[in-house]
């Protein structure tokens, strides 16, 4: 094997949970090669970042090893920035990446910051003054600059508009090392990927597949079919078998032997019957319901903050959201989309605010109005104004949040979870008001459009961010305020 086609990663047979009730792994094994760029798919809550995670050494296997190549440099690009460095400068992020002091970090950041198609002036700035978007690209450039043997992406295009994802890709082609990546967007992995490893959340096994994400999608396919047409054929022979074997049965004499023969025989077929590759699961529609009685403006926009040239200017609107009515509020990152939501949903904005005893419902990209120290039944209880545990747990169910997850803290769950868990909070509220920001970052793809239905028939006022314009283009926008205008 040449050393360009040599192994530098290899599960044996590693298993790993977290607990009796939370199996991840088991008896996985497989291998990478160098210069391998591969999609890592599965779904939400799977375990694909806890895999990431066994790579780098956070996590340990239960069982089996995970061999690494000599000197194996790894690096992460996280979804979200972890709580200890919140209060770090940008430079001091970055230099966290390293074990060493790096000297010249500054002239290296500059250069990862224009591969993620981010200007950013101010490197003492701290990462929690960072809007959104650009705690995204500065978390994906922090993996990038470490120039990493095995480059591991999860959902690098969140928050990323159409340019932004264009330089990511045009770079990932020109990486010659190796990279892992999870995401949702089949486009960009189109891209660049050429193979799959699939994390199977019923077997939890891992997959390997040559192709990219729609080869691989008719790979599983065909595959489903075949297996379900071998197993239609062994229970109309196993059904034959055991309706002779019945009738040999009630002659008596000789014959009952036949027909314990013929029960032996529709056992083995029984045993030859293949599991069937299970389908990923996708919520159930939903409905957002709104309080009784609603009418009249319900959300009020006189004027606005915006960030220009690093100065906050206020700039004068006219917009009176009513009962049905949807804004979108757009605008370059770093130009304050995101704080101007939250501060419409405390109720803190300038010019902008929810009129007097209307409910308002507030979905943030980072969860951070999750308590993460809550269990997922004491969140979804908190936002009821009576508790119905029946209704909890129903609601719960649909957004595939079972009697397996329902007693797990919120810090335990994947980012994809989190977002069902605060999906069903808002079901569970029934706001008068919405405000969305980034609902779909997180979210496994097959949910999307069930998310969209759900939006497009909500009742009440929506005020909503998104850098998905295929996503909005599924919910009826009424108004859009474009902050750079």
């Amino acid at each position: 094997m040449s050393q360009n086609n040599s192994s530098i990663v290899k599960f044996d047979n590693v298993s790993f949970d977290f607990g009796v009730r939370k199996p991840i792994l088991d008896e996985v094994n497989f291998s990478l090669r160098r210069g391998a760029k591969l999609t890592l798919m599965g779904q939400n809550g799977a375990g694909k970042s806890s895999l990431f995670k066994l790579l780098t050494g956070e996590h340990q296997a239960i069982e089996g090893k995970i061999i690494l190549g000599p000197k194996l440099s790894i690096a992460l690009a996280r979804q979200t920035v972890p709580r200890k460095y919140l209060e770090e400068s940008v430079r001091d992020f970055f230099q966290s990446m390293f074990s060493k002091t790096v000297y010249d970090i500054d002239p290296r950041i500059t250069e990862v910051l224009e591969i993620v198609h981010l200007e950013l002036s101010d490197y003492d700035k701290k990462m929690n003054e960072l809007s959104g978007g650009q705690q995204s690209r500065v978390l994906l450039a922090s993996a990038l600059i470490q120039n990493p043997d095995l480059l591991l992406l999860d959902e690098p295009t969140n928050n990323l508009d159409h340019a932004g994802i264009e330089h990511l890709t045009d770079f990932l082609k020109n990486y010659n090392k190796t990279v892992i990546v999870i995401s949702h967007d089949a486009d960009f992995l189109n891209a660049f990927t050429e193979g799959v490893l699939y994390l199977d959340v019923f077997t939890k096994k891992i997959e390997q597949y040559v192709g990219n994400y729609f080869d691989v999608v008719e790979q599983i396919a065909q595959r489903i079919k075949k297996e379900r047409s071998q197993n239609a054929r062994l229970e109309k022979s196993i059904q034959e078998k055991k309706d002779k074997a019945n009738f040999f049965a009630n002659k008596g004499g000789r014959l009952r032997a036949v027909a314990k023969r013929m029960r032996e025989v529709a056992e083995e077929a029984e045993e030859n019957k293949v599991d069937v590759r299970r389908e990923d699961k996708t919520i159930r529609s939903f409905t957002i319901p709104i309080p009784e009685g609603v009418s009249g403006d319900l959300f009020v926009i006189e004027s606005f903050e915006r960030l220009r040239d690093g100065k906050i200017e206020t700039r004068k609107a006219n917009i009176a959201l009513r009962k049905g009515m949807r804004l979108a509020i757009s605008g370059p990152n770093g130009i304050g989309k995101s704080t101007l939501l939250e501060s419409m949903a405390k109720g803190t904005a300038t010019g902008a605010h929810i009129v007097k005893d209307a409910t308002l419902g507030y979905y943030r990209q980072d969860f951070s109005t999750l308590n993460f120290d809550d269990t997922v039944y004491q969140s979804l209880a908190d936002v009821m104004k009576q508790l119905d545990e029946q209704h909890l747990r129903t609601v719960a169910s649909s957004f595939l949040i079972g009697p397996d997850l329902i007693y797990n803290k919120i810090e335990t769950l994947s980012e994809g979870q989190k977002g069902l868990v605060a999906f069903a909070r808002l079901v569970l509220q029934k706001p008068a008001v919405l405000i969305l920001d980034e609902p779909t970052n997180h979210i496994n793809f097959r949910h999307i459009p069930v998310i969209a239905e759900a939006l497009q028939k909500y009742e009440g006022a929506m005020i909503i961010v998104s850098h998905v314009p295929e996503f909005l283009q599924q919910i009826h926008i009424d108004q859009t305020l474009d902050l750079a205008k």
